[in-house]
């Protein structure tokens, strides 16, 4: 039985999250998948029918499945799988539920690939007013609103999208602990690292390898993605690598994505948990990062890594917007564990972007 002292605080590990479905805090209509729970997250699962709807909405006063049925244009059955069109929003039940108790809370986040192929991603629930956040003491069920923005995708009830972490209190590091966690652990491999509001992240446009690589934009009018597909599909395909220019800018145009990748490499101690946030949210010409969890372990050495660059999901906005090599597009903002992980990630559990550099998502091949 899950149970905490009077000030424990912080994000649950992949035993306590075990625990919490055990006492009935996480309910499934099937049981869960052997790597379902994630060192610090629970994977979410598409249910067996999705919803295309008029708009994105978020419930407010009523439940999502009463503003479903006034929005709704048609039922997609997902039980054999079905492609989610480019443009189109949909909104998904998922086989998990909850049942909180008033000290657990959660947040929600795309996964790393869902990320990396723009499908754009979030959970929502009854009576709220903001997404992927759910308050402590939440009882109902979870949806995902899906709406895929570059690349249509073949899912299928069971496939997993975004990703669900269970926190107790407030556990965010303050600048100081931030500080005295990078003296010990060197968060980050910047000598002069600004740690002040978060761990700064900038982008890399120097180039990469011989080539000069310093990312890919997607191409439009591709073939659909199987989200259940590894290294099924040509690079080529999908991408148009993108290599240094003399100036070491890049102009992002509107409405087209691009993945990139950190100019630093980061880490995350085995107990604490980070996440990526907007640098500046009143820098409204581009979005980075759709899936802004980092795990326990992610870029430590002691789970198989050196450091890792953290990739940049980049979208312009309404108009063309300069990138420069090593402007600061986001902060890592980290949080304590309640426990250490089992396992970390990296940690033989298949994780796939350990010590990554630039990478795409799983999906392609190396």
């Amino acid at each position: 039985m899950l149970s905490f002292a009077i000030n424990d605080k912080g994000i649950l590990p992949d035993r306590m999250i075990a625990l919490l479905a055990a006492d009935g805090g996480i309910l499934s209509e099937n049981q869960f998948v052997p790597d379902q729970i994630q060192p610090a997250s629970l994977d979410l699962r598409l249910g067996e029918v999705a919803y295309r709807v008029r708009a994105s909405f978020l419930p407010g006063r009523t439940t999502v499945a009463q503003r479903i049925d006034g929005l709704k244009l048609h039922e997609i059955s997902l039980t054999d799988g079905a492609v989610l069109e480019t443009g189109c929003v949909y909104i998904v039940p998922l086989l998990e539920s909850l049942a909180l108790s008033d000290d657990i809370s959660g947040a929600a986040n795309p996964k790393s690939s869902t990320g990396r192929l723009d499908v754009f991603t979030r959970v929502i629930a009854d009576e709220t007013r903001g997404f992927d956040r759910i308050e402590a003491g939440y009882h109902g069920p979870l949806y995902a609103e899906i709406s895929p923005r570059t690349f249509p995708v073949l899912v299928r009830e069971g496939s997993r999208l975004s990703q669900i972490r269970f926190r107790r209190g407030h556990a965010l590091l303050d600048a100081d602990s931030l500080r005295a966690l990078h003296a010990r652990e060197r968060l980050v491999d910047a000598d002069n690292a600004d740690v002040s509001e978060g761990v700064a992240v900038s982008v890399d446009l120097s180039g990469l390898g011989p080539g000069g690589l310093v990312g890919y934009r997607a191409k439009r009018h591709t073939g659909l993605i199987d989200v259940e597909r590894r290294s099924g599909y040509a690079v080529a395909d999908y991408w148009e690598p993108m290599h240094a220019r003399p100036d070491k800018s890049l102009i992002l145009d509107p409405n087209e994505f691009y993945i990139l990748a950190s100019k630093e490499a980061v880490q995350v101690p085995p107990d604490y948990a980070a996440e990526m946030v907007p640098f500046d949210p009143l820098v409204g010409e581009f979005r980075v990062h759709y899936a802004g969890f980092f795990d326990p372990g992610f870029g430590y050495a002691g789970a198989g890594g050196k450091g890792a660059r953290a990739v940049l999901e980049v979208r312009s906005r309404e108009v063309p917007f300069i990138l420069e090599h090593g402007q600061i597009v986001g902060r890592l903002v980290y949080e304590k564990m309640l426990a250490k992980p089992e396992k970390l990630y990296g940690q033989g559990i298949g994780s796939n972007y350990q010590a990554q550099s630039l990478k795409l998502s799983k999906h392609f091949k190396a």
